[in-house]
């Protein structure tokens, strides 16, 4: 079934031509919902046609309605608001389109052209020296969330992950485990991997700032103090000796890593995320050194007299930007030029989009900048999802003190959460007991995903567990319930119509419903191409509110007839699966009971 935008445009082009004898592009016919406090369905903005048709915009506006709804069947009128010409779309052309939706069993998705390259989603890039926390969280479901939208607007996507397993801060963990370890792992202290390396990255940070401390009561200047602390000295000489490949130290690397990969598994499980690809640093990170040096041979970088190597930026109204130390070990940004050009070497992309944290904002503007001193034509292909970061109510996390809200305690408490007010509400009383306890995990992780999701990733964010599960408002648990209601009526009515009755003559509740579905793929192809599950999220409320409303306003099962009962029963088997679909886009599952 063609859409309304291609129908109405290509009549109004038709239109201008009867009317006025000019050719307009289909570009300047400029098509937009219309606004609540006006009569109409769609709306046709007029200034831009008024240079065709050589009259005023409200003329011009009037004379394109009396065509309209004289050679259209989709038009049944009318009305116009200066230069904005609101269309009512016939009752036949909505039941046409619900006849059409209940055909198409992936409605709502575009498939995918198998010519176009594939794009590219990097999201999680955990460290390796501590548990994933709260901003990981924010960063994986973004991530996972985005790849499914790409996907659902015919997009072929491949999900990775860059894990961060070497450098300074892995050495810190390392180091410290050796110092107060004793030899404890997972199994004897039945920690987590993750957990277990992570408190030592915090035993490191405590270590260090004592003996910085006390090197300033000796009458040392701060600077002084952290120069010469000895225990930051033995991690920098364990990174020299990482990368110079001494076999203790890469034995202990390979030991503590792989207690940390365990560990994360786990909470990706939990999470609902995967990946299709896992790059390594330790394994791009020669790769960037070598088009380093290459790039010094070629002149397009520079070495300064300590041996460090440089980018000098400044014509780009940048600094200058170290990528080889004095001693020759690389820095973030090496491994980062190493693993994009690996990345293009092994796939022919479209795009990749890097889902990290505004912090960084500058390092991936330097990073296409280098990559494109280098020469690689691809280095415009690379894009920064920039999001904010999530505090909780009482502010910032910080690792190192080990002032962080793990990812697998969040989780937790989210279920416990869930369960506690489902049970003071009484929602899943009738509901048998060993099914609870998978709903009440459907809950939480649903209140947190939604929660997280519905804010625009630019912006900064609170994350406030109890208000998230209120199965009130603009929460999952809301979404969900009302997915839930909606399965409970299908399965009293035992059987949904096949087709739209002919003769049944809709409320204005029920097109206003209809007009809500027919929203749903311009929702998934905005937020494809804004990098934005928020409009998703923030569409299947007010889908949902909806059709709660409705739900309140009229009867389903108890329809004033067995012909209004037949369309209310397929207006809400279709709202349903738009909820479900919807919210697997966001990452979300929806329980068929609550």
């Amino acid at each position: 079934m063609r859409s309304l935008d291609i129908i109405l445009t290509t009549a109004v082009r038709e239109a201008v031509v009867k009317l006025y004898g000019k050719d307009v592009p289909a570009s300047k016919v400029q098509l937009q919902k219309t606004r609540r406090e006006f009569s109409g369905d769609v709306t046709l903005v007029v200034f831009s046609l008024s240079p065709f048709s050589a009259k005023g915009p409200a003329e011009t506006a009037q004379e394109i309605g009396n065509y309209l709804t004289g050679h259209l069947n989709e038009v049944e009128g009318f009305n116009v608001i200066k230069g904005f010409l609101n269309l009512n779309i016939s009752a036949s052309y909505w039941a046409d389109f619900l006849n059409a939706v209940l055909s198409d069993a992936h409605f709502g998705r575009t498939t995918a052209d198998a010519a176009l390259s594939p794009v590219m989603v990097e999201y999680s890039s955990p460290n390796t020296n501590k548990p994933l926390h709260l901003g990981h969280i924010r960063n994986n479901l973004l991530g996972f969330s985005i790849s499914r939208i790409l996907e659902a607007s015919g997009r072929k996507v491949i999900k990775v992950n860059l894990v961060n397993d070497r450098g300074i801060h892995i050495c810190k963990s390392m180091l410290a485990w050796q110092k107060f370890g004793n030899g404890e792992t997972p199994e004897s202290t039945g920690k987590k991997g993750d957990h277990l390396v992570g408190d030592y990255y915090v035993r490191f940070d405590q270590a260090y700032k004592k003996e910085v401390e006390e090197f300033i009561a000796k009458g040392y200047n701060r600077e002084e103090a952290e120069n010469a602390s000895p225990i930051m000295a033995e991690a920098r000489e364990m990174l020299r000796k990482w990368e110079a490949g001494d076999k203790e130290v890469r034995a202990l690397w390979h030991t503590m890593n792989s207690w940390v990969y365990e560990g994360f598994d786990e909470t990706y499980h939990q999470l609902g995320v995967n990946f299709d690809k896992i790059y390594y640093e330790s394994e791009t990170y020669k790769l960037g050194r070598k088009l380093v040096l290459e790039g010094l041979e070629k002149g397009l970088l520079f070495r300064k007299d300590d041996g460090s190597v440089w980018a000098d930026l400044s014509d780009e109204g940048l600094d200058q930007k170290l990528l080889l130390r004095s001693d020759g070990t690389s820095v973030y940004m090496t491994q980062d030029l190493g693993t994009a050009h690996q990345r293009f070497t092994d796939f022919d992309l479209d795009r990749h989009i890097y889902v990290v944290g505004n912090e960084q904002n500058y390092h991936f503007q330097v990073l296409s900048i280098i990559l494109a001193k280098l020469g690689f034509e691809w280095a415009g292909k690379l894009y920064h999802l920039s999001y904010g970061m999530v505090e909780l109510p009482e502010g910032k996390m910080k690792s190192r003190e080990g002032k962080v809200v793990d990812a697998d305690d969040l989780v937790d408490e989210m279920v416990r959460t869930a369960k506690e007010m489902s049970d003071e509400l009484g929602k899943l009383g009738a509901i048998p007991d060993e099914d609870k306890e998978k709903i009440y995990y459907q809950i939480g992780l649903g209140a947190l995903k939604y929660f997280i999701l519905k804010v625009d990733p630019k912006k900064n964010m609170t994350f406030n567990p109890k208000e998230s599960i209120d199965f009130n408002g603009n929460t999952g648990p809301f979404i969900q319930y009302s997915y839930a209601r909606i399965q409970s009526v299908l399965r009293k009515a035992g059987e949904t119509p096949a087709q739209v009755p002919a003769t049944y003559d809709m409320n204005e509740k029920e097109i206003s419903l209809i007009k809500t579905i027919y929203d749903f793929p311009s929702v998934i192809q905005a937020a494809a191409n804004e990098f934005n599950p928020a409009l998703i999220a923030n569409y299947l409320y007010d889908s949902a509110k909806e059709f709660n409303q409705f739900y309140h306003d009229y009867s389903i099962l108890k329809a004033e007839s067995e012909v209004a009962m037949s369309f209310r029963l397929i207006l809400s088997a279709i709202m349903g699966d738009i909820i479900r679909e919807g919210m697997y886009l966001l990452g979300i599952d929806v329980p068929e009971r609550m």
